[in-house]
């Protein structure tokens, strides 16, 4: 999962969070706000009706010592002044029921003593719970959608800030690791960011990247050198070697000896050959000026490999249902990839087993399979078949190089060819070549 994405939805979950924390307290939150609005409410009355006695006097509500009652139509708000004969001082705010007529009804009630005309009163106002209990549910819907756009809006303001935040990130993953060919990298551009510990990522990984391409360049720099050194060494000792069978007095045991000798040169000579190839391609030392046709390609491979083939009985069928034209590739490099694939293809097949070569398209690519009823790859040798510095088990027991799958993984690099393997033990195995589009004409 992406950093990017993980933050999002740590974001996401946390506003969740909330809004279930928030929404499960959210009932009593209005409550309390709703309630201290009517107290506060039922506090500003009383003052008014104690300004009211202040400036007009008591007889403004009694008369001839009359108390005095009075409610809303809707009986929603109560209020009662009367003489007070208790030693208690009130002056408190709680619920209680009033009898209003024929109807009891909850309020919450105001009680406040006062004295005006050396008298005690007693004042109350009311307002019923019905009232207060009907403003908490538009509050709790107000909150509760106020509470989800501010959601939405930090998490779509989360989610800019973090793409903002990452991209430099993203660049340097797009630039220095995923849009590189690797081993060349090419020339160092910086990443502008303000973020310090991008900016040291971005300069790690390029000190890394220029360890990396070092380390390769001087690989490829040993075995181009070595294998050019190897060559001139080996083919004075083999012409040595035929110079000696030519005298007349070399013993036969002598020349079985030379002759192993020999065998031995020519693999030698093979290996060192292989790798120079190797390090020519890896090096960008060929050219890609050819164009052919796949069917005249694989016809030619055909004719040189047909020997082979007889060798085991392997019958190798050449099924090209969509024959298509290679431009810009180089010829000789090509002829040795699919030589090396269906020589392995050879090498490892059973008697009288079969060699397949399709030529199709798929997916709305340019495909060539090699399709082969050989002893199969297991699974844990799938990832290090194209590894040069790995052998096999089967390329020990075939005395094999370990070198050719190798060659056609450094001559379809070369030529941008995406190769997928699928084997089965003991069934078979299929090497897949996917064809650029710029490089195929039809």
């Amino acid at each position: 999962m992406k950093l990017r994405t993980k933050l999002t939805l740590f974001n996401t979950i946390s506003k969740l969070v909330i809004v279930v924390l928030f929404v499960s307290l959210l009932p009593v939150l209005i409550k309390n706000i709703n309630t201290n609005y009517t107290d506060t409410r039922l506090r500003k009355q009383r003052d008014e009706v104690l300004q009211t006695v202040k400036n007009v006097g008591i007889k403004y509500y009694i008369e001839d010592g009359k108390s005095y009652a009075g409610y809303t139509p809707i009986k929603d708000v109560y209020v009662s002044l009367d003489e007070d004969t208790t030693d208690e001082n009130l002056d408190n705010i709680k619920n209680e029921a009033r009898k209003v007529e024929a109807d009891t009804i909850q309020y919450r009630i105001l009680s406040h003593d006062f004295k005006a005309d050396n008298k005690k009163y007693l004042l109350e106002i009311g307002i019923s719970l019905d009232t207060v209990n009907e403003r908490t549910a538009p509050l709790q819907s107000i909150a509760f959608v106020v509470l989800i756009v501010m959601v939405i809006m930090t998490i779509i303001a989360d989610q800019v800030y973090s793409d903002y935040i990452l991209r430099p990130l993203a660049l340097i993953i797009k630039t220095k690791l995923v849009g590189q060919k690797f081993p060349n990298f090419g020339p160092y551009k910086e990443v502008k960011t303000s973020t310090d510990d991008f900016q040291r990522l971005d300069i790690s990984i390029h000190e890394m990247i220029q360890t990396i391409e070092s380390t390769f360049q001087k690989e490829r720099e040993f075995i181009s050198n070595a294998s050019h050194e190897l060559m001139t060494p080996i083919s004075i000792m083999q012409s040595k070697i035929e110079n000696l069978f030519e005298q007349e007095d070399i013993a036969d045991e002598l020349k079985v000896r030379m002759l192993e000798m020999q065998r031995i040169l020519n693999r030698l000579k093979s290996i060192t050959k292989t790798l120079l190839l190797i390090s020519q391609i890896e090096n960008y030392q060929f050219l890609k000026e050819d164009n052919i046709r796949i069917s005249s390609l694989l016809g030619e491979v055909y004719d040189e490999i047909s020997i082979r083939l007889q060798d085991k009985n392997i019958n190798l069928k050449l099924d090209i249902r969509n024959d298509f034209e290679l431009v810009r590739v180089n010829k000789y490099l090509l002829f040795n990839l699919f030589f090396n694939l269906i020589n392995n293809s050879i090498k490892y097949n059973r008697e009288n087993g079969e060699i397949t070569v399709e030529v199709l398209v798929e997916n709305n690519k340019f495909v060539v399979k090699v399709i082969d009823t050989g002893i199969g790859i297991s699974p844990e040798d799938l990832p290090i078949i194209f590894n040069r510095f790995k052998k096999l088990k089967q390329s020990l027991q075939q005395d094999s190089f370990g070198l050719g799958l190798p060659i056609v993984k450094s001559i379809a690099d070369f030529h941008s060819i995406k190769i997928d393997v699928e084997s089965q033990k003991n069934v078979g195995s299929t090497f897949k070549l996917t064809f650029l589009s710029a490089s195929v004409k039809v």
